[in-house]
């Protein structure tokens, strides 16, 4: 299956949409004025040390302070293999010290982005481990002898002086010694500078920083399935193609120049798309529907049969709906980037192999997801739990923001309850007060229920009270608020 990868590029954001079959399977959006932290290394300041966390704040120059767990701390790892218990933070970092991080997680939401302190430092073919003498091969390199192959070349390639380690990614796999060692000599150049400016320059200071988006879907979004990519922006296409040259050179042949007189993501479909995935319901083609909730805990997709009703059965009918929805959902995951604690209620099913049938499509539906995805059986309640990396934001926490309306909550309170809250809130003041009228101040709605089927209410509090209260429509008022004006 042929895969298209589009960008598009505008001087306040860029966009990549990964399209396969005329699907959209993934988003990403990178803004100029909020580019993403992870990868990114700084001088650090420990701020505050946590014992009882075993954590620390980090002041990295952000708005919050950054997090580093003792986990986190490559120092405090035993490299004996006795899986001792880490030194505790306390005695590893004190307030004031200054320290080399790297970002490995971007801020979300209310949370400072989280750090570690082993620095890794990703190539074209290599990732770099200054500190870990270690050479590793990517797990999607299967063949064990071209693993060892390429073990006994890394370390031919070596410097003597090398005190570091590599990481071997899939794209080295039909690398020349040639392209190994331009790598390596890029990546220990690269550490160079930071270990320069770490001695150099104040804290806080950002030491280096990850390539952009753009520059990323060379260097980490292309496989031997991506057919194009194609780029929207004619100055950006030249400039990728020049980055190309230099660290991808395999991937230039399906580099393209997008020249049409429509828009790029108009073309395939992807606004449409955007618009979709910051909605709750998904549409399944057999006419059953997935309800995407997203919350700061966790996320909950429910599937639901809705107008379907091809099977031969009931059963046939859950089951074919669930097998839908496998696959429904792990698109939804990729194109939302919902992370975390994940849990998915399909249609209950009696049948234990419809149950496992359902398991094992998803399964391989996540297999093309490149984020790490945990996905555990069916639950005593007839749920699959699941946990998907969160590295970076969520669609809608990117595009979106709180409704000011409902606070975030999703919902608002009605009319009637506001009216009430109003009557209740009137009482109050006039036990303490002694004014000439009560004015009320609120949105049409609520002005509109009293003055109809809440107008009795009213004119008996204000018999009873002995005031005038009078009624006035602030429109710039959402529904739940509203303010008791003593005149």
């Amino acid at each position: 299956m042929n895969e298209d990868i589009l960008v598009n590029i505008t001087p306040q954001e860029t966009r990549v949409a990964l399209v396969l079959q005329g699907a959209v399977q993934e988003l990403h959006i990178e803004r100029t004025l909020t580019r993403g932290l992870a990868g990114n290394v700084y001088l650090g300041k420990v701020v505050r040390v946590l014992p009882g966390m075993q954590s620390a704040f980090i002041d990295i120059g952000l708005e919050r302070a950054a997090f580093l767990h003792v986990a986190d701390i490559w120092e405090a790892r035993p490299h004996d293999g006795t899986g001792a218990t880490p030194t505790p933070i306390e005695k590893l970092l004190f307030d004031g010290q200054v320290l080399t991080v790297q970002v490995i997680k971007d801020p979300i939401g209310t949370k400072g982005a989280r750090l570690s302190t082993q620095i890794s430092i990703a190539g074209r073919m290599l990732v770099y481990l200054p500190q870990d003498a270690h050479i590793g091969i990517s797990q999607k390199i299967e063949k064990e002898s071209e693993r060892e192959s390429l073990r006994t070349r890394m370390q031919a390639l070596l410097p003597k002086e090398e005190k570091g380690g590599f990481i071997v990614r899939t794209q080295a796999e039909d690398a020349s010694d040639a392209d190994l060692a331009a790598d390596i000599d890029y990546l220990r150049k690269t550490w160079g500078a930071i270990t320069h400016g770490a001695k150099t320059r104040p804290p806080t200071s950002l030491l280096h920083q990850d390539l952009s988006l753009a520059q990323r879907v060379l260097r980490d979004f292309v496989h031997e399935e991506t057919a194009t990519i194609q780029v929207d922006s004619r100055e950006n296409y030249l400039s990728l193609t020049e980055f190309g040259k230099t660290y991808t050179p395999s991937v230039l042949a399906r580099l393209q120049h997008y020249t049409g007189e429509r828009p790029l993501f108009d073309l395939y479909g992807v606004e449409e798309e955007i618009q979709r995935a910051l909605g709750r319901r998904v549409d399944l083609k057999s006419g059953g529907y997935l309800i995407v909730d997203q919350t700061e805990a966790m996320t909950t997709i429910d599937v639901n049969t809705g107008g379907y009703v091809g099977g031969r059965n009931f059963a046939d009918t859950i089951f074919k709906t669930n097998l839908e929805a496998a696959h429904a959902i792990a698109r939804q995951l990729r194109l939302r980037n919902l992370g975390g604690i994940i849990i998915l209620d399909f249609i209950d099913m009696e049948n234990a192999e419809h149950r496992n049938a359902v398991l094992a499509e998803l399964r391989k539906a996540l297999s093309r997801d490149r984020t790490k995805v945990s996905v555990s059986g069916f639950s005593a309640l007839g749920l699959v739990e699941m946990t998907r990396k969160r590295t970076r934001e969520s669609l809608a926490h990117i595009l979106c923001e709180p409704c000011p309306a409902c606070a975030g909550k999703g919902q608002v309170k009605t009319s009637r309850t506001i009216c009430y809250e109003i009557l209740r809130e009137l009482l109050r003041e006039a036990k303490q007060f002694n004014p000439r009228e009560f004015r009320i101040l609120a949105s049409q709605e609520v002005v509109d229920m009293f003055l109809e089927e809440e107008s009795q209410h009213l004119a008996m509090l204000g018999d009873f009270i002995g005031k005038k209260i009078s009624l006035q429509v602030e429109t710039s008022y959402p529904q739940e608020q509203y303010d008791v004006i003593l005149m």
